[in-house]
């Protein structure tokens, strides 16, 4: 009697490990694991939250990394993206194809998870721990889909900009513009891939009520301080996300709840 007391306990505890290895192995396959993250090792994080994807205005927070865990470093500050909202861009996470894809020309701003490249401006310097590039009357981003430099910051006396419409000096080309005094490029699609949206940057807002046509705008309160804090050996990332899809998303892309951000 004991014996077979025994040999049944002994299959039910054989059961329940077969079923919690399932488990395990469901949950693996479906629940991406933090230290898989190319972000694992960010310790920077600029997050904008946007109500969904055709506002064209959200909240702007950072992050530090600190013993695993996210911590608040400021209170939300308002930006504006572009003016027809936000798609989904090429960055650091997985492509999704459950809503708008940015394309070029779109209006749409990058949605997702990105590294932060490069600070750029008019002066000489600028107090950020980035790597700041200050900018000449002859560099120009290439928006020209198709271009073997779409995407990318040149300097037309040495390249051909091929026909280019997106100085990075806007104060001499454009009427004193002074919108990319300071800012910093957000990477999407750094592989330069055909029609998929170029020319991704935060940069200062002209006034509160001005959308962009795919960036993220601020202003020179909010611009200053971030730059100065953003540190290049942190790995800092930049993510855009409607509040609907960070609710379902932040703890799968191991970022800060929800609920902190109110």
């Amino acid at each position: 009697m004991f014996a077979k007391r025994r040999r049944i306990a002994s299959f039910f505890s054989l059961l329940l490990a077969a079923v919690l290895c399932i488990a395990g192995c469901v949950t693996s396959s479906t629940q991406p694991v933090a230290r898989d993250l190319p972000w694992r090792h960010s310790r920077q994080l600029v997050l904008v939250i946007i109500a969904d994807w055709n506002a064209d205005h959200g909240r702007l927070r950072t992050y530090a990394r600190e013993g695993g865990r996210w911590h608040a470093v400021n209170t939300p500050q308002p930006v504006t993206i572009g003016h027809a909202g936000a798609a989904w861009g090429l960055g650091l996470n997985e492509t999704r194809g459950d809503g708008p894809i940015k394309r070029e020309g779109d209006g749409r701003s990058a949605a997702g998870v990105f590294r932060i490249g490069d600070a750029f401006g008019y002066a000489n310097h600028a107090d950020t721990g980035l790597a700041y590039r200050a900018m000449q009357s002859s560099d120009y981003c290439i928006d020209v889909d198709g271009s073997p430099r779409y995407n990318r910051i040149v300097d037309a006396n040495a390249v051909d900009a091929n026909g280019s419409t997106e100085p990075m000096r806007r104060d001499l080309h454009l009427n004193g513009d002074q919108r990319y005094r300071l800012g910093f490029v957000i990477e999407h699609n750094a592989a330069g891939k055909r029609g998929a949206g170029s020319c991704i940057f935060a940069h200062l807002w002209q006034s509160p009520t001005d959308t962009t046509t795919g960036c993220t705008a601020m202003s020179d309160a909010t611009m200053n301080p971030l730059l100065a804090w953003l540190k290049r050996e942190d790995a800092p990332i930049f993510v855009l996300l409607p509040e609907s899809e960070y609710a379902r998303l932040h703890a799968q892309w191991d970022l800060p709840e929800l609920e902190t951000q109110r």
